[in-house]
């Protein structure tokens, strides 16, 4: 275990990874505590550290807190083997611990060492280990209070000696260009210490570089003169003398080889390479491609939050590394972070800052800053990293000039502009497959862990919807909890209502990136987010969106796309084989979905209703289009409203295919309804499917048509019951639950009698007289078909007077009554002749035919049965062409 305050603060196990600290509080305490090991620091003294500003009265309790979870994290990561202990001392805390286990202790004996050398050779390579463990600013994220910023100014103060004392010995070897090296880009970032700038000046002197030293002389006595109004200093004004005096280098050691100075000025801005990075060649390809394929390319890494852009960025970077031997530059523009977005001047600022240029030199304005960018930038093979890009906008001043250069840009957004101005070459980065993500887990957990439960493993992926930062979530987890198996995470991440909370550590997680990017949305995107959390489904299209948010098709379109455009939601394009069905259609992931649904509570409180109501009056149409001539099954419930725009269908195919691609979304919607109390809405939405219902009767139907029948029996409506009685009897016969069957179709044509609904108790006499018919009782069957015509007769129903004389036909052809079968087909045609009647008027005309063939006019039934073969065939009603043809081949030859 490492301590690290030398940068940011952290603690590294041993196999690389950071603990979670958590916020900038608990680092604070930390840094503390190892500020002063083995010592028992007050908690006065601690309240100063933590609180820049009057701290607040339970200031010792939020102290307690962080010293609290802070002695747990340590104790979880076996914090005992190393001799570390987090303890109470009275009114104060102590860190006790070997000092061995911290850099800033580490760096401290190692710049003693180095002193101590008698060679110079001995005392650079110590410095140089010494300057190694400084990986930033000390202290970064801690509180900006006094203590620390003493603390950090002391640490700081020291590097910077070893760092003149680092070229002092370089100096000593005759190394006077590693001298300089060394010295510039420390007297950059510290224009007015004059003793670093003064050593510069020799070391440039002694390397045979005369015009560059005194050029930084006169730099620097500008510098103070301008911002503080003094002359140059003793160091600064001897080491000027003494370069005048010399006239020529002069060097104290002769070295015994000409060494080459090295460059200077190459920036090397990349962050560490990603740790278990795992899977993505083709994105990597397509990366490579992209930077080869033209001059000053520019490639655009766009995914969803989490999606591991960043990472992939950084490994291509690291990889690529001898294709840019200029230097690699990056920034994290903080596009989609709690932190404001990056000022491009700041970034050009550090940018040319990095490539050499002082302080003094760097333009006023942006303009300025860019144009010299781009000019020392124009003859460079160089790699620009722009991570975490809000918008186009915001990089299009920070791309190098140089045709050799190739800039890399991550976004949740597509960056279209960047793509239409600059020809950036988009490289979509979408989930990790599921090797990956096991591969990943691997990486972090072990492998042996993770083979040991594959199953558990691809479940995980599954569950995290192959995102990569919930998949580290996910293993920061299990990495704490040993104990834990990976079953038990995933049943535990298997509750939709904690999946979101499980997959945060600390103040990482998912929830906390998307919101990130909710908040960058404009605020009819950010609207139409939220509205989704209420839909039931993970697939919609515009129509939906727009019953959700309350607005027109079109507006809704437009805010679908800019989420697609944010990778919130995905473009999923026509659902099934037909195209009809729901074009412009777009999914959301699982997470994606739980995190909107999270937001729901601030969307419209009426958005659920429109939804329902969308879904009644498209399923209306749908039946219209798939039954055509039937009466609809049900008028809108009291206060329902219509949509702006109703989706409309262009044939039976086209209707039942939307049945199939919504059916699990209906049955959300129907849940969903019964949730809310809106009963009156969940029994229509069931019973708008009986089109889908009949084409699938085996598809598992029961359980929604009980629900159904439970919310019309406490809406008192005996019509609804009736109706659902009659096809819940019609599955569950299809089922072989023959006693179930018959208790509910003999229910149903009295309840629709009571109900005064005559076409329902006409089909509900129907559906009994069938399984009756099945059951033998071939009489009292016929006796219901004969009630059931009669009533759609009075009814003036003629889509169901044809059912009932097609059963009635059928009814006849068993009984051998081959006569009786004709007169009803033939009736039954008769009441039939618009084309959008095809499967009643093709069954009729096969019974018919049948009759024909029954009658011994073979020649006839021979023309009726093609017919109807024929018929079904130039409307796509294969079952009916089968049934046709069937019949066809049993007739004898002529």
């Amino acid at each position: 275990m490492e301590f690290r305050v030398l940068g940011t603060v952290a603690v590294a196990t041993e196999d690389g990874a950071f603990l979670p600290l958590g916020p900038a509080k608990r680092r604070s305490l930390l840094a503390m505590l190892l500020l002063q090991p083995n010592t028992a620091v007050p908690v006065e003294r601690l309240t100063e550290a933590l609180w820049d500003e009057e701290p607040p009265l339970h200031s010792r309790t939020v102290l307690q807190g962080h010293v609290s979870r802070l002695r747990a994290l340590l104790a979880e990561h076996g914090a005992e083997a190393y001799g570390i202990e987090l303890a109470t001392q009275g009114p104060a805390y102590v860190l006790r611990l070997p000092e061995t286990l911290i850099d800033a202790h580490r760096f401290e004996e190692l710049v003693s060492l180095a002193r101590a050398q008698r060679g110079p050779g001995d005392a650079v390579l110590m410095l140089r280990e010494a300057l190694a463990l400084w990986q930033g600013p000390a202290l970064t994220g801690t509180v900006t209070s006094p203590p620390l910023q003493a603390a950090a100014h002391t640490l700081e103060e020291l590097r910077l000696a070893s760092v003149e004392a680092l070229a002092e010995a370089y100096g000593e070897l005759g190394e006077h260009g590693r001298a300089a090296a060394v010295l510039r880009t420390e007297a950059v970032a510290h224009p007015l210490r004059e003793p670093l700038s003064a050593a510069l000046m020799l070391a440039l002197s002694r390397s045979g570089r005369q015009s560059d030293a005194l050029e930084w002389f006169h730099r620097t006595r500008r510098l103070l003169a301008d911002e503080l109004g003094v002359d140059p200093g003793p160091a600064l004004s001897d080491a000027y003398a003494t370069i005048l005096r010399t006239g020529t280098p002069v060097a104290p050691v002769e070295p015994a080889a000409e060494q080459p100075e090295p460059a200077i000025c190459v920036p090397e801005l990349l962050p560490r390479r990603p740790r278990g990075f795992t899977g993505r060649q083709d994105e990597l390809d397509a990366l490579g491609a992209a930077a080869d394929g033209q001059y000053g390319a520019v490639a655009v890494v766009t995914g969803g939050a989490g999606v591991g852009k960043t990472a992939l960025a950084v490994h291509w970077a690291h990889e690529r590394r001898g294709d840019f031997p200029d230097g690699r530059l990056f920034v994290d523009l903080c596009g989609y972070s709690d932190t404001p977005a990056r000022q491009v001047t700041v970034v050009l600022r550090e940018f040319l800052l990095a490539l050499g240029v002082p302080v003094q030199r760097i333009p006023e304005t942006e303009a300025g800053m860019g144009a010299l960018y781009r000019s020392l930038t124009a003859d460079h093979r160089m790699l620009v990293v722009l991570d975490n890009a809000r918008d186009s906008e915001q990089v299009r001043p920070l791309l190098p000039g140089g045709d050799h250069c190739v800039t890399l840009v991550t976004s949740r957004d597509r960056l279209g502009g960047l793509v239409a101005s600059d020809a950036a070459r988009p490289v979509r980065l979408d989930e990790l497959p599921a090797e990956d993500c096991t591969a990943l887990l691997g990486a972090v957990l072990g492998e042996d862990r993770v083979a040991a439960e594959p199953e558990a493993a691809a479940r995980l992926a599954a569950l995290c919807d192959g995102l990569p930062l919930a998949l580290r979530v996910t293993a920061a987890r299990l990495a704490a909890r040993p104990q834990w198996t990976l079953a038990t995470l995933a049943g535990e991440l298997a509750d939709e209502q904690r999946r979101l909370g499980l997959l945060r550590v600390e103040d990482t997680g998912v929830a906390a990136a998307l919101r990130l990017t909710v908040q960058q949305l404009p605020e009819q995107a950010r609207r139409m987010f939220r509205s989704l959390g209420l839909h039931t489904g993970s697939e919609l299209d515009r129509y939906t969106a727009a019953a959700l948010a309350g607005c027109t098709p079109d507006q809704a379109a437009a805010a679908l796309e800019r989420l697609a455009a944010a990778h919130l939601v995905v473009e999923s394009g026509p659902h099934g084989p037909d195209p009809r069905t729901r074009p412009d259609s777009y999914a959301l992931h699982d997470l994606v979905r739980l995190y909107a649904r999270a937001l729901a509570p601030e969307a419209d409180p009426d958005g659920l209703a429109r939804l329902l109501d969308h879904y009644l009056h498209t399923g209306l149409v749908a039946t219209a289009t798939a039954e055509p001539g039937s009466q609809p099954c049900f008028v809108p419930p009291p206060g329902s409203r219509r949509p702006a725009a109703v989706r409309e269908f262009e044939d039976r195919q086209a209707a039942l295919a939307w049945y199939e691609a919504e059916r699990a979304t209906l049955r959300g919607a129907v849940a969903a309804a019964v949730t809310a109390g809106m009963h009156d809405r969940a029994w229509r939405l069931v019973l708008l499917q009986w089109p889908l219902i009949l084409w699938r009767v085996r598809d598992g139907w029961v359980p929604l048509l009980e629900q159904a029948l439970i919310s019309a029996e406490l809406e008192q409506e005996l019509d609804a019951q009736s109706r659902t009685r009659a096809l819940l009897g019609w599955v569950l016969h299809e089922e072989g639950r023959y006693d179930e069957a018959l208790a509910h179709l003999e229910k149903a044509p009295d309840l629709a009698r009571r109900a005064g609904a005559v076409t329902s108790e006409a089909i509900a006499r129907m559906n009994l007289a069938l399984i009756l018919a099945q059951y033998g009782e071939a009489a009292r069957a016929g006796e219901l078909l004969g009630q059931a015509l009669a009533l759609a007769g009075r009814a003036r129903d003629r889509s169901t007077e044809m059912l009932a004389h097609q059963h009635l036909a059928r009814h006849f052809l068993d009984a051998g009554d081959h006569q009786q079968a004709l007169e009803h087909a033939s009736l039954g045609l008769g009441l039939g002749p618009s084309p959008e009647a095809i499967p009643r008027r093709v069954l009729l005309r096969t019974s018919y035919g049948e009759a024909l063939a029954g009658l011994g006019r073979t020649e006839d039934a021979r023309r009726e049965l093609a017919h109807a073969a024929h018929e079904a065939d130039d409307h796509g009603y294969e079952e009916g062409a089968a049934a046709a043809r069937a019949q066809l081949a049993r007739i004898a030859p002529a």
